[in-house]
Formats: structure tokens, sequence, C-alpha cells
């Protein structure tokens, strides 16, 4: 019979979890109704449910995240500040740059009534349907169109709306969009566009609404992708996509964007791209994530710290393409020892590649092998999502057996 890890019988351990997930079943508060498609639906439904669904009372109910979200410091530098979740957020670097550049036009799926997780809300009504509009459902199409925009000299923004369904526009990314520059001789370019989308886990998104499809583009030169962790990184690398020569893929965590909430500034800034950004630093471990992720490992850290006396340096990434490697191989040259994780699948993912440079960079600096906490090899779960993402308890096990190799 299969076995899991620990070897306890797969069988048992799944039977445990669809029990221990059905005494827990909860959802959480509604969000506002709105008149939308089949597809629209469910990806609200995604974000929350009605409490009425539930027979539960309030002290029965089960905290379905995996993570405790840690905001960032007030920003001083960028200006006046105001409370803003991550879709608020996203929401406000869209205004800036409507408002700021008469060629900008965003499209996408149910944009122009404000998109399933309401990040364009408003927008269509403030700068007209000529600027904020909906497409019909055709990735490929979305992104071809935005490709010949960008050529034409617009601003062009486009969503998909689930990460998960942008496969259709591989090829629109990947073999013109990336290589229009290239194949031209830089004549013509596409580099006013940025294809933005929701990304990652989000607690019951099963196979279709849970995907991280970060590693198939960072394979692909000409482009750019890029994951904020929080609302002060969303706005200020949104805005940094929008204003850079080269494509770029944004991918937004979408479990956070009620979850997270932070002071934004009002005003437009930008976060430097392939820049990571030393959020702790420490001596004993080097930790590396990316969105949600990074909440993850803060949590991780503290226990390190506190169970073990083990010092952890936490490296957001932010960008995946091109990567900060001068930051992470200063930090493991340190430190001596790395940890990856992320959400999506271990083989083929990329923290493949973080290991495999920092191997060939700081081989002579390594005091354990680089260990990386990641997704299986499976399609992502329903109910058993709690057993496959990489939580604090198999990064924490990780670090543990890297201090002690």
């Amino acid at each position: 019979a299969l076995t899991s890890a620990n070897h306890v019988p797969l069988t048992t351990a799944m039977a445990a979890a669809a029990r221990f997930l059905l005494r827990g079943a909860v959802s959480k508060a509604s969000i506002a109704n709105v008149n939308v498609g089949a597809q629209s639906s469910f990806g609200i439904t995604l974000l929350s449910l009605s409490p009425k669904c539930s027979s539960k009372t309030k002290t029965q109910r089960r905290n379905a995240a995996h993570f405790t979200y840690h905001p960032d410091p007030v920003p001083t530098e960028y200006g006046p500040t105001t409370k803003m979740n991550l879709f608020q957020s996203v929401t406000s670097a869209l205004d800036n740059t409507l408002a700021s550049d008469p060629t900008a036009v965003i499209f996408g799926e149910d944009v122009a009534f404000g998109g399933v997780f309401r990040c364009t809300v408003g927008l269509r009504d403030k700068y007209g349907k000529d600027r904020v509009f909906n497409t019909p459902l055709c990735e490929q199409g979305i992104v071809g169109f935005g490709i010949g925009a960008a050529v034409a000299g617009a601003t062009a923004i486009a969503e998909i709306q689930f990460a998960d369904y942008i496969y259709p526009a591989f090829d629109q990314i990947v073999n013109e969009a990336a290589k229009y520059r290239y194949r031209s001789g830089n004549l013509f370019d596409c580099g006013n566009l940025t294809i933005r989308a929701p990304w990652g886990c989000v607690g019951h998104g099963s196979l279709y609404h849970s995907q991280s499809p970060e590693a198939f583009f960072a394979h692909c030169p000409g482009i750019k992708v890029v994951i904020p962790r929080g609302p002060v990184q969303c706005k200020g690398l949104l805005l940094s996509c929008i204003a850079d020569q080269n494509p770029c893929i944004f991918f937004e965590p979408k479990i956070l964007y009620r979850a997270a909430v932070e002071q934004v500034p009002t005003e437009a800034y930008t976060i430097p791209l392939s820049q990571a950004e030393v959020i702790q630093e420490g001596s004993d471990v080097t930790l590396v994530a990316w969105g949600t992720q990074i909440h993850v490992l803060m949590e991780v850290a503290n226990m390190a710290q506190e169970k073990l006396g083990v010092s952890c340096e936490l490296i957001d990434l932010q960008t995946i393409l091109p990567w900060d490697t001068e930051t992470v191989c200063k930090s493991v040259a340190k430190t001596g020892r790395l940890l990856i994780s992320h959400e999506a699948p271990i083989t083929g993912g990329f923290a493949a590649e973080i290991s495999s440079t920092v191997q060939e960079e700081c081989f002579l600096n390594l005091e354990a092998p680089i260990a990386r906490v990641c997704g299986y090899d499976t399609p992502f779960p329903h109910i058993f999502e709690p057993f496959y993402i990489p939580d604090k308890w198999k990064c924490f096990d990780a670090i543990k057996k890297l201090i002690s190799y």
C-alpha cells in the first residue's frame, strides 16, 4: 500500500484528513452581491461564502488560513498613506496609471464592473468604457489584443481572471510578446504590456483556482515575472511593471486580497524590479520565498529562534525573472544554509533554479544540502489542501534537518 512520508498508510491519512475537514468546514463573511456570470460567481465564492451556509457556531469555526499575515511597517518615503487591502492597492495603482497616462487601457473578463476580485471597481465609471472594458472569454485573444495595443503605443494592462487559465495565452506570451523586440531587431516592441492574474492557493480553490505557474514563464527570456507579498509591495511593484519597457506578468496572491491590510501610499511610487528584499537578517539559515509563502516563513523564522535558538535570514525574492542572484548568494555565503519554499510542485519549480545557482556560486560556503519545501507533484487538491501546502511545520522540520546535518 502507498504510504506517506512518515510511513502512515496514505489511505488512513486521507481518511483522517477528510474527517478533519468535514468537521471543520466553515464559511467566511460574504461580499457584496454582484450580477455576474457563472465563472465570475465562482470567483467570488472562492473569496468568501455566506455565513448562512453553515450551521456551526462561531466557536466551532475553523480558520482555514495556513499562515498569519505580517504587515509591513508604514512607509514614510512615498507621502501620505491610507489603509488598503491588497486588491485595493491594485485598484489604487491602476487608478494612478489611468490618471497620469492617457494611453493606458485596462481589459479582461468582467473588469468593466470591477472584476470577480473587485480590483477594477469604479474605474470604468471614472475613466470611461473606452479605457476600461470587457473582453470575450478568450485568454489567447486577451493577450494577443494586448500585444497589438502595446505595439501601437498604448499602455496595455490585461487581466487574466485566474492564473490557472493563463495557459491558452501561453503561445502569445512566450512566442510573441517575449520575442517581439528581438525578432524585429528592436524596431518594434510590446514592452508596454502588463498581464495581471490572481495566483496561488486560496483555501478551497482546488485544481483550477489554486495554481502557481511562475516557473513556466521563468524559462522564457524577454518577459519579467513579479509576485508581491502585501499591499505596499503590490502597488509599487505593479507600477514598476507598468512603467517597465518589457512585457511583465504580475501574479497577485489572491488569498491576500482581503487578508493583507497595510497603510499604503495614495500617490504613485515604484519599487525596483529584480531586487530581492532582506526582510529579516540572520546568521544561521537563509530562507527564500515570494508571495504568500513569505508570511509562512516569517512565522517559521520566529519558531526557529524561540525553539531552536537558530537565527534565520528571510529574503523576499519579489521578482522571479530576472531574479536577484547577488542578494541570495551573499546571504548564503554568510549563513551556509539555504531553504527555499513555494506552493508550486517541487519538480521543475523555481526553487530548483535557485538551488542550482547557489550550489554553483556558493559551494564552498555550504554547511548542508540545500532544502526545498514545496508543493507535491500532484494536481492541486481540494479537501487535502492542508496536506499539500508547504506549511510552517514542514518548513520548521526542514530547518531542524539543515542545522543538524
